[in-house]
């Protein structure tokens, strides 16, 4: 299942606000605007806003989610988006709607001025049932439910089939080669277009100076050209990155040409191919193929559920396929894609199943289901034994310390807090600490008491990223008394980096002798207190 979680860009949004999440798609050069749909229909975006490519009918970014009214209920099917950006989507009922950078005309309206909104596009699209859509960087293609391709834009190199390198303003049906006979998939490039037949033939045009056509040569053409080379098989998607191609056929054998400078081919070297090659030979049979314009990333996915990636990942060349923990091959563009775009619209389905890690998480606390409380300051925090015996060394002595028929069923703890103690006991359900820097030093307390050293980790990480000047004394003297030394390191620079105010604070001058003046004499001896 597609966790939208892993791309930076949806950390801006609350847990319940990703949680409705059901379609999205991140867009833009450095990944930095999104769009999604939400389970009621709800359209909004988030994001910087580039070009006007949020469609929010005006030209400022925003870090909240604003709702595009205009695309609210019309149940988005395709959406794909170019370089500039510009976005292109088809609904359910088959209508095309676009906005954001039109330098080019890709937005098919007959100009070259920006769609700061979401508006339909009608030439020649108006009485059309449109399926799918992609973009290049800066051309359009839209694929009617009858098989005509339709494509409109930026034309340099031939990418929108019309037989000239003039841009074309408004869609325009592909011919020649595509005359009469059925598509039933696009893909574009960055400036080529590519089309799968019903019958699994592949067609090819655009610019094509690094074999990304797969003719066997490296021209551009201005009209839909076969792939000879595949006319053997049966190809029932293609995916198109940067400048390479991939196709897999209905017997799951994957084929890869074009740019290789990145090992994106996945060959194992680094030399362009001008036409198909077999690759993952020797893997399992291959149920999906990733890639996207804007990257040069590949990713896989076999009948086995194994998914692997290779190309441009995180800065690494990677030139074979290399078998990744992801689920889905989505995840490979959230985490390894420069940019970490979406190579699809993302399709979330919650499901009513959840993990042990959601399980255990949800009955935290959960009177129905457990069989031991805490009581702290009056307050009772209700566990599971068996978790706590799994999850900490201190809980597994204390209760084999016990018959069973001794246990307690309420255990008292009075040496810490209550907001301590019940954000360790949440620890050990779900790994994580949510506390400000002040309660995290009674953990880190409570983390050195019990040997809990990841959880030590994990507070003076909190205590680090909340330190200010008013608190920084009192957790420097924490972390000495915890001996916690990277702590205190940290938190000595910091003192000395701000002397002057810090020295200014009630705590500077409350802190214990023995400790104030082991600070003052470390000051020195690095030359702070020298004027």
């Amino acid at each position: 299942m597609v966790d939208v979680g892993k791309w930076p860009i949806f950390t801006l949004l609350s847990p319940q606000e990703i949680a409705s999440i059901r379609k999205a798609c991140v867009f833009g050069t450095s990944a930095n605007e999104a769009l999604y749909v939400t389970d009621n229909d709800e359209v909004f975006v988030i994001g910087l806003n580039y070009s006007n490519c949020l469609g929010t009918g005006d030209n400022q970014s925003t870090l909240v989610p604003k709702k595009l009214e205009a695309l609210c209920g019309k149940k988005i099917k395709s959406l794909s988006y170019g370089s500039g950006p510009h976005v292109l989507l088809s609904t359910e009922d088959g209508v095309v709607y676009a906005w954001g950078h039109n330098g080019y005309s890709q937005l098919g309206n007959g100009t070259t001025n920006q769609n700061i909104a979401p508006i339909q596009v009608c030439t020649n699209l108006l009485i059309k049932q449109v399926v799918e859509v992609a973009c290049g960087s800066h051309h359009s293609m839209a694929l009617a439910a009858d098989g005509e391709v339709f494509a409109w834009g930026y034309n340099n190199c031939g990418q929108v089939g019309s037989g000239s390198t003039a841009n074309q303003p408004t869609p325009r049906k592909v011919t020649n080669c595509l005359h009469i006979k059925r598509v039933v998939g696009i893909a574009c490039g960055q400036t080529s277009s590519m089309a799968v037949l019903d019958n699994g033939e592949v067609y090819g045009w655009g610019y094509n100076g690094n074999g990304q056509l797969g003719l066997g040569n490296n021209g551009n053409q201005l009209t839909p050209v076969r792939v000879a080379a595949l006319h053997s098989v049966c190809v029932n998607q293609i995916v198109c990155g940067y400048a390479h191609t991939l196709a897999l056929t209905d017997e799951g054998l994957l084929y890869a040409w074009g740019a290789n400078t990145y090992g994106q081919l996945g060959t194992g070297n680094k030399n362009n191919l001008l036409s198909p090659a077999h690759i993952m030979v020797e893997k399992e049979r291959v149920v999906e193929i990733a890639a996207c314009h804007s990257a040069h990333t590949s990713a896989a996915k076999t009948q086995g559920g194994h998914v692997y990636m290779w190309g441009q990942c995180r800065g690494q060349s990677v030139v074979l396929p290399h078998l990744t923990h992801f689920s889905c091959t989505d995840d490979v563009f959230a985490c390894f894609a420069t940019p970490a775009v979406s190579w699809r619209l993302l399709s979330v389905e919650h499901e009513d199943f959840l993990t042990v890690a959601e399980s255990l998480k949800k009955e935290f606390d959960s009177p129905e289901t457990a069989d031991l409380k805490f009581r702290i300051d009056g307050k009772y925090i209700h566990v599971h034994k068996a978790v706590l015996k799994i999850r900490c060394e201190h809980f597994r002595s204390m209760f084999q310390s016990y018959w069973n028929e001794d246990m307690k069923e309420v255990i008292e703890i009075d040496q810490f807090s209550y907001p301590v103690y019940r954000a360790f006991l949440q620890y050990l359900y779900t790994d994580t600490v949510d506390l400000p820097p002040e309660d995290a030093i009674g953990l880190l307390d409570l983390a050195t008491s019990y040997c809990e050293n990841r959880l030590k980790k994990l507070c003076q990480h909190i205590i680090k990223r909340g330190i200010t000047v008013e608190n920084a004394f009192s957790l420097f003297s924490a972390a000495v008394r915890y001996d916690a030394e990277d702590l205190e390191e940290f938190c000595f620079k910091f003192c000395i980096n701000h002397l002057t105010e810090v020295t200014q604070t009630a705590a500077f001058w409350q802190m214990d002798g023995p400790l104030l003046k082991e600070f003052i004499a470390k000051a020195s001896k690095c030359g702070a207190f020298k004027n």
